[in-house]
């Protein structure tokens, strides 16, 4: 397991990028928290210092699960932090979202050691945000690729298989194609606000059909005596989170086996973060029966974890898709992410969206391996959204 560890860059660095100092920081509870949200900013909930601060707090990641915090540092001539990147060194592909175990199989067959590896990412959360993170008035391409080469620097010094980027942004993925990383596209579905001012509004600009096969479902939720209910801030309480936890819990029990996050990641977050956090909850008879997690950004509601005490037709639907749609109408934010894959939520108003990795290896036969499937498995994808695209639920233009 690598340690704290800090040094000058001379590996491929840009012109000008003799100036800058990498550390790697054993937990980000060393990085200043201004200083990390200065290069992370404000939009984004999860790749914020209280966020990632909260998982490895709570024991949610740690090392010992296979989660070793290795964050990035970069600092100017005058030691101030420039730049930052979350990073791990990973045991496994747990908690990704962007699944490599072929390529893990297929290096190991070949007599490699596929773990652990390097990963960029935000644990357990498939949303898309920055990674290699600058100060608004540093130098940002070349800082960037100076967190970039520092990552290679480290992969190679400690002889690890390969870095992984996911869920980057655009001008981050055209940045690091630059430097040798190769493209991996994904797909997620979204909704996006077209001005809305209610959820009634939304409808009308669906297809007849779609619209009333949404309001039928709604009603059937209704019907069956279920209330639904959206708390967030000073209205967040303890026994919400209890009850949260339990359905989370259950939900992992009867699907993917061991929970990632602790019952004491939801405490630290309403205690840091609970304007940020949106909590819908459903009740039957005053009775708690269902939860759904989002984290609020400056324009997006972003959709994460969900459970359910017992099977309620309609209720995950209205939970983590309807309700999420109502929030964001009233708080006038442009977009709801709902995690990953689910082509059912196509018809509820949520758009094919592309989704982007970065990955590079050392080992020359390896990469060109990795590219010719990620060629194939391009052409696949793109040729997904564009089908799903056509299908989409709105009115068409005459």
């Amino acid at each position: 397991m690598m340690g704290r560890n800090q040094t000058r860059q001379d590996r491929d660095m840009p012109d000008g990028g003799d100036s800058f100092t990498i550390a790697t920081h054993a937990s980000i509870a060393e990085i200043d928290p201004a200083d990390w949200d200065a290069c992370a900013g404000a939009d984004n909930p999860f790749v914020s210092h209280a966020f990632l601060k909260a998982l490895e707090e709570s024991g949610s990641v740690r090392p010992d699960t296979g989660w070793g915090p290795h964050h990035l540092s970069l600092r100017g001539p005058d030691q101030r932090i420039l730049a930052v990147a979350p990073l791990y060194l990973k045991g496994h592909s747990h908690g990704e979202y962007v699944f490599d175990w072929g390529w893990a199989d297929a290096y190991e067959r070949a007599g490699g050691q596929y773990y652990p590896k390097l990963l960029s990412a935000v644990p357990f959360t498939p949303v898309t945000g920055p990674r290699l993170m600058v100060r608004h008035d540093g130098e940002t391409g070349l800082a960037k690729k100076a967190l970039a080469s520092g990552m290679m620097q480290l992969s190679e010094r400690y002889g690890l298989s390969s870095i992984h980027i996911n869920f980057l942004e655009d001008q981050d993925m055209d940045l690091l194609e630059e430097l040798g990383f190769l493209r991996r596209t994904g797909m997620q579905f979204h909704w996006h606000n077209d001005g809305y001012e209610s959820f009634d509004d939304f409808l009308d600009a669906l297809a007849s059909r779609k619209r009333k096969s949404i309001r039928k479902e709604r009603d059937k939720v209704k019907a069956a005596g279920i209330e639904m209910k959206r708390l967030t801030g000073d209205e967040l309480k303890p026994h919400h989170w209890d009850h949260f936890y339990q359905f989370y819990i259950d939900t992992y029990d009867r699907k993917w086996g061991a929970p990632y996050l602790t019952r004491a990641f939801f405490d630290i977050l309403q205690a840091r973060m609970a304007d940020k956090t949106l909590l819908v909850m459903a009740y039957r008879d005053d009775h708690p029966i269902a939860g759904a997690l989002n984290l609020i950004g400056s324009d997006t509601l972003y959709g994460r974890n969900w459970g359910c005490d017992g099977n309620y037709k309609f209720l995950h639907f209205e939970a983590c898709y309807y309700q999420a749609i109502d929030f964001a109408i009233e708080r006038g934010l442009k977009r709801v992410e709902a995690g990953t894959q689910g082509q059912h939520k196509l018809q509820r108003g949520y758009l094919p969206t592309p989704t982007w990795s970065a990955h590079w290896c050392p080992d020359p036969s390896f990469t060109r391996a990795i590219e010719r499937f990620l060629i194939q498995e391009r052409r696949e994808q793109d040729y997904l959204i564009k089908a799903l695209s056509e299908q989409s639920p709105f009115k068409r233009e005459n």
